[in-house]
């Protein structure tokens, strides 16, 4: 599934919904008010993010894919603030109504301490002003992109999906729902529905264990044409139901809950971007659980990234340490990077890795957050060192430096120097062990900085070799 991120990219997705506008005022908290038994907040910090169908798409094009955002928003100032949000995305089309009858659907949460106190919602209530009374304009988006989403708040653009659903189905695109509604018939027809459990319970009734969600799935399914569902369920993960398969239950990935708003918009944004680039439903919903672990560890309305993707899947034992070629490194030094983290790099034969050599990577790693070992191959060692050399073939040499604490990747290298291999990783530092200035040192011109660290003395590989020689000739 890692391998397959890199393809997300190649993802167009319409996303027709509800458009809301999420503001977010921050501040501290240090007395009650005298006016009634409420706290007052010192408001210091204004942030205004994209939300309802919008947030879809700020996933979707997180995670490298295309979208075109179709709905409808107030002529007010709101609405400006919105359509500017997101012309600032790259990748994102929009296609917005624009009405005088209601405004903007607006949210105003009031936080202190990373908590919630008060939410306030900006918005007509009559849902015809929000209908999106023509697809006309969509359909010539829809023959150019691979899936359809439908993301709705219940606020009225889809107060008629069935007229979306059947033209996107004639072209041939699958069709995701992220549903508000009860009555799964306004649905018919899509290709797979998002409900959260709640809103399932709602449409079929409780369940009390997954054999109840297996059977009610099946049901609503069959009555009403639906492909697949993807039942979210909090702290017991997902459930997958399609009509022809068993169902797969995948369970939640353990992290600390820090807030669940937009989790849903993560999970039908991730499976239609994993479904645009060939995963099939079951790999797409187990990177959906993914996304959605990596979005309830944020403040508010947030997206996953592919570079969060990989590195969750990374922690998995998905190659985050170890040995890599040098496609697979460059790739990790870029999520690495988009981390914050910084990369220190070094190079040597290590040709019977002693005491000295563990010292100087430790003292290596301290530089920086992440560090990478280039190692010479056998030829260039044999060209360095002699005919004689190296003791220990390259696959032996960088299995053991692998296996340091200090180390997190191992990449081997074929020329006399590291120049190349350097100038294409561009470390932060840089790093050389014994008496070189840092002009001297290979690849110097591309790193960050250069530093030179002195060798742990009496440790030396030729001294090694020669005492065991010495040995073999006194037995």
């Amino acid at each position: 599934m890692k391998q397959h991120l890199s393809a997300l990219a190649a993802a167009r997705v319409v996303v027709v919904g509800d458009l809301m506008l999420d503001r977010y005022w921050s501040g501290s908290t240090g007395r009650i008010s005298p006016e009634a038994p409420v706290p007052v907040v010192r408001v210091d910090d204004l942030q205004e993010r994209a939300g309802g169908a919008a947030n879809v798409v700020l996933n979707i094009t997180a995670l490298g894919g295309k979208a075109l955002i179709a709905g409808v928003i107030g002529s007010d100032e709101a609405g400006d603030t919105l359509e500017r949000l997101l012309q600032k995305e790259t990748g994102v089309e929009q296609l917005l109504v624009r009405t005088a009858k209601a405004p903007t659907i607006t949210k105003l949460r009031v936080l202190s301490r990373h908590q919630q106190l008060i939410r306030l919602d900006f918005e007509s209530g009559a849902a015809e002003h929000y209908h999106l009374d023509s697809i006309s304009a969509l359909q010539q988006h829809l023959t150019k992109a691979h899936v359809v989403v439908l993301s709705d708040y219940g606020k009225g653009v889809l107060a008629t999906p069935q007229k979306i659903i059947q033209a996107a189905r004639a072209a041939g695109k699958p069709v995701l729902v992220d549903p508000k509604r009860y009555d799964f018939e306004a649905y018919a027809g899509a290709s797979l529905i998002t409900p959260n459990m709640s809103e399932f319970e709602a449409v079929v009734g409780p369940c009390r264990n997954e054999q109840d969600i297996a059977t009610k799935a099946s049901t609503l399914m069959q009555t009403h044409n639906i492909e697949a569902l993807l039942v979210t369920r909090s702290e017991k993960g997902m459930s997958l139901l399609r009509r022809d398969s068993a169902p797969v239950h995948i369970p939640a990935q353990t992290r600390d809950v820090f807030d669940v708003t937009g989790a849903g918009d993560t999970v039908v944004a991730t499976m239609a971007v994993a479904i645009a680039s060939g995963l099939d439903w079951h790999d797409a919903a187990h990177l959906a659980n993914f996304a959605a672990g990596i979005v309830v560890g944020k403040l508010g309305t947030a997206t996953a990234s592919v570079a969060e993707l990989r590195h969750t899947l990374a922690g998995l034992g998905e190659n985050q340490r170890g040995v890599l070629d040098e496609p697979a490194l460059l790739q990790a030094v870029t999520d690495a990077r988009a981390q914050g983290e910084s990369v220190v790099m070094t190079n040597g034969c290590f040709d019977i890795l002693h005491a000295g050599h563990v010292a100087y990577l430790e003292q290596a790693a301290r530089l920086g957050d992440r560090l990478i070992v280039a190692v010479n191959d056998d030829a260039s060692v044999e060209r360095l060192k002699g005919a004689r050399r190296p003791i220990l073939p390259l696959a032996q040499r960088m299995a053991v430096l692998a296996g340091l604490a200090a180390v997190d990747w191992v990449v081997p290298f074929s020329e006399d120097t590291p120049e190349r291999l350097i100038c294409a990783v561009r470390p932060d530092c840089l790093v050389k062990g014994g008496d070189y200035t840092p002009d001297a040192i290979a690849g110097h011109q591309c790193a960050g900085e250069v530093q030179v660290l002195s060798f742990v003395p009496g440790h030396s590989t030729s001294h090694i070799i020669e005492r065991i020689r010495q040995l073999g000739e006194d037995a």
